[in-house]
């Protein structure tokens, strides 16, 4: 089983069981939205529509609190998983949100245009470390000057010991939010296919990509929310 099936066969779940599985989900992708939403508002004040690329967009969570946030915005979701954005295609039909999706990889090419805000959540950490890097260049290329990228993401911990020690606050934190021992299985067979990257080395690469004010905005353990602005 691949990414994207792993991920569909949980796409009717996914969302409620992510407020457990994330333990900082509220502070998460608040600072997300907080990060992402400065680009979008003003091109809002200068009478154009703001345009969001969410990769690896899965249910549309995040792409859904953009819109709540920074009503007005066009949407482009892009996943591997088709289960993923038809659930993500309800919700966003539901509530209105002007939006498109893209059944693709994150190692294809990105959908073409000028973007005021790239973000993922949850999705890039599934790349290896060449795979990142590459992305975050044709991330960093999508936007318009000014426009922002945003990872909200699961990070390694800087040494084993901490990446150990993540692991264990982890386990604690969401058996304490309810997740019982079939939900706790089923996201490690998930993980399988993780391949985080920390913090410090992340950073580097955004600068890299060409991105400026890079920094890590949230961190809580192995939940980091990264991102920059392109001059």
């Amino acid at each position: 089983m691949d990414v994207a099936d792993a991920f569909d066969a949980v796409a009717g779940s996914y969302d409620e069981a992510r407020r457990r599985l994330v333990p900082c989900f509220d502070a998460f992708y608040g600072t997300a939205v907080e990060v992402a939403a400065p680009p979008l508002r003003a091109a809002l004040a200068a009478g154009r529509t703001p345009e969001v690329l969410d990769l690896g967009a899965g249910t549309g969570l995040l792409s859904l609190l953009l819109a709540a946030a920074v009503p007005g915005v066009r949407l482009t979701l892009l996943d591997a998983a088709p289960g993923m954005l038809a659930v993500a295609t309800g919700h966003l039909a539901a509530r209105g949100a002007p939006h498109r999706t893209v059944n693709a990889d994150l190692t294809d090419p990105l959908p073409a245009g000028r973007y005021d805000a790239v973000v993922s959540a949850l999705a890039i950490h599934h790349l290896d470390d060449d795979g990142k890097r590459a992305l975050y260049r044709r991330a960093a290329e999508a936007l318009r000057p000014g426009g922002v990228f945003v990872n909200a993401e699961q990070v390694a911990g800087p040494t084993p010991a901490l990446d150990r020690r993540y692991d264990e606050v982890w386990t604690a934190q969401i058996t304490a939010l309810g997740s019982d021992a079939e939900e706790i299985a089923g996201a490690r067979e998930r993980m399988r296919h993780d391949r985080p990257a920390s913090v410090p080395d992340q950073l580097d690469w955004l600068r890299a990509a060409g991105l400026a004010d890079v920094d890590c905005f949230f961190k809580s353990w192995r939940f980091a929310v990264l991102g920059g602005r392109r001059p």
